[in-house]
């Protein structure tokens, strides 16, 4: 949608200038829109020849809280002014407050922040597995999880090994392992799937990548319920529909479910980190 000079189809002449610039030396792994933007408020972009644009794909959520919530800002500049990073051989002023935070918001008792959404999920993996061979007594190496057709979970070699999306997968193998795919929103194939070696179940609550696509009511709690009595971890990527973009906290909220493990990102860094 505009509001000022220039069109959302055509590109002016800045917008062009510097989207081919960055299309002749950036790798071509998205196809962006030729939309060159400048500065951004609330849900409202400006290109660099003063087109407005109003934002509806927040970021793939990375944007929920709105381009640059002055609340945020405010609290980012004056953090940014004491300390920028610190590795965590250390452990900085902020730390315990946000992980209780964050837990607090989830219900959960530990939180283990990583840089991105990819290997927040790659974390999921490697702790079902780990609770799988230590608490569950899977025979080492033979863990398995079940994911559903049509998911996105990242980039990373590992995830995109478990895409059935050949612009995210082909080119990319071998790919390991471990991981079994049943139709989305298909309750009765996750249990035909689940065996002795399931460690646990990683699935969205609402698949945003080809499109935004619901299951089918209840399956989230039947989900739930499923994996509950059979022994194996539900693991919910939120990285997407979380943290209010469906309108609740977290999209498994709408089923009055709690996973045993929430996947979050995007949207925890407010659009600043």
């Amino acid at each position: 949608m505009t509001t000022t000079a220039g069109t959302a189809t055509g590109t002016a002449p800045r917008s062009a200038e510097l989207f081919q610039r960055a299309e002749a030396r950036t790798a071509h792994n998205y196809k962006p829109l030729p939309v060159v933007v400048e500065h951004a408020e609330g849900a409202w972009m400006t290109d660099v020849d003063g087109t407005r644009y109003l934002d509806l794909l927040a970021g793939y959520s990375a944007l929920n809280f709105g381009h640059g919530h002055p609340g945020l800002l405010r609290v980012a500049h004056e953090q940014l002014d004491k300390l920028t990073l610190t590795s965590r051989a250390f452990v900085h002023d902020r730390f315990a407050d946000f992980c209780a935070a964050l837990g607090d918001l989830c219900g959960k008792e530990l939180v283990l922040p990583m840089n991105t959404g990819a290997e927040a999920v790659e974390t999921a993996i490697k702790v079902m597995r780990k609770w799988g061979y230590e608490v569950k007594g899977v025979t080492p190496g033979q863990a398995n999880i079940i994911v559903a057709s049509g998911n996105f979970h990242g980039r990373t070699t590992t995830i995109v090994g478990f895409s059935d999306d050949p612009d995210a997968r082909d080119g990319f193998g071998p790919f390991a392992p471990g991981f079994t795919m049943v139709p989305y929103g298909d309750l009765a194939a996750v249990e035909a799937a689940i065996d002795e070696n399931t460690v646990g179940v990683l699935m969205e609550p609402i698949q945003g990548e080809g499109g935004v696509v619901l299951p089918p009511d209840g399956f989230w709690k039947g989900l739930r319920e499923l994996t509950a009595r059979e022994n194996v971890l539900m693991a919910a990527d939120e990285i997407q529909a979380g943290l209010g973009r469906t309108g609740r906290t977290f999209a498994s909220d709408h089923e009055e479910v709690v996973p045993d493990l929430y996947v979050l990102g995007k949207a925890l860094g407010a659009g600043i980190v």
